[in-house]
């Protein structure tokens, strides 16, 4: 189950797939905070609940597992990303906690600059995300495009030294777009060692959504190919000291892991 409890986002990084209000000529601000938040439990029965309603429909598909459908219905796991940077919505740590207390597992993915959103969360999910646009400054400022004071490389800095002393499950998210920020691998190198992931994804940049949009000035040959991806991986490897164990095709994703328990538990044994 995948979704968010916040729809905006103080960044509009060029290769994001979700539409950016100012690029199409809306005046919608939305890091503007709602008059009231729901409360987690709100959001976790209406997601749950949302959640079944799109997968009923399945049952009358007769080539429909029902022993996958029967499982569809009680999901374990929980996506906290999908759109916006969910650290905005206060309560994060408490909507973590309400799932946990439910038996699901959850991921959490966030840009980064909240670092004081970080420091007050009650729980943590069982694995952290954070989203590493760039490795420098100069890169950080023409990727991400930040759309408030706050969203700084120094705040960035400042982020990964909270994140690197959290006790969970911690992971690096490299989104590369072709002569953009698929360079500098010692500069990832040396956020990996500020940050101390467990993991580090390799991800090539997909062009799709409102990545496409021509303002942005992507192509799509920016997408770097399965080879890119591998011998980039290789050079943070080899300037990290990370392994490079894995490599998914269809996600074109190479995998990183901090040392080899990291890599021998990679695959989370999770059971509801």
């Amino acid at each position: 189950m995948q979704s968010t409890p916040a729809l905006g986002c103080n960044l509009a990084c060029v290769f994001c797939w979700r539409t950016i209000p100012e690029e199409e000529g809306y005046r919608w601000n939305e890091l503007n905070a709602p008059d009231g938040w729901d409360s987690p439990k709100l959001i976790a029965d209406g997601l749950i609940c949302e959640h079944k309603r799109i997968v009923s429909g399945y049952k009358g598909n007769e080539r429909t597992d029902a022993k996958r459908l029967r499982e569809s219905n009680d999901p374990a796991h929980v996506a906290l990303s999908l759109t916006g940077e969910p650290l905005f919505y206060p309560r994060i740590g408490d909507l973590i906690g309400e799932f946990h207390e439910r038996g699901m597992s959850t991921f959490l993915v966030t840009n980064g600059t909240m670092t004081g959103a970080l420091r007050r969360m009650s729980n943590m999910p069982t694995q952290l995300y954070v989203s590493v646009q760039a490795p420098n400054k100069k890169v950080y400022g023409k990727t991400v495009r930040p759309k408030s004071r706050s969203a700084t490389w120094e705040n960035f800095l400042k982020f990964l030294g909270v994140f690197s002393t959290l006790g969970t499950r911690r992971t690096f998210r490299l989104t590369l777009v072709r002569g953009l920020n698929l360079t500098d691998p010692k500069g990832y190198a040396e956020l990996i060692r500020k940050g101390r992931p467990h993991y580090v994804e390799v991800k090539g940049f997909v062009f799709v959504g409102g990545s496409r949009n021509p303002k942005r000035g992507l192509e799509f040959d920016q997408m770097p190919r399965k080879e890119e991806i591998v011998d980039f991986a290789k050079e943070i490897a080899r300037e990290s000291g990370y392994l490079l164990v894995d490599y998914h095709k269809s996600s074109n994703i190479a995998l990183l892991c901090s040392d080899e328990k990291a890599a021998a538990d990679r695959m989370i044994k999770f059971r509801k």
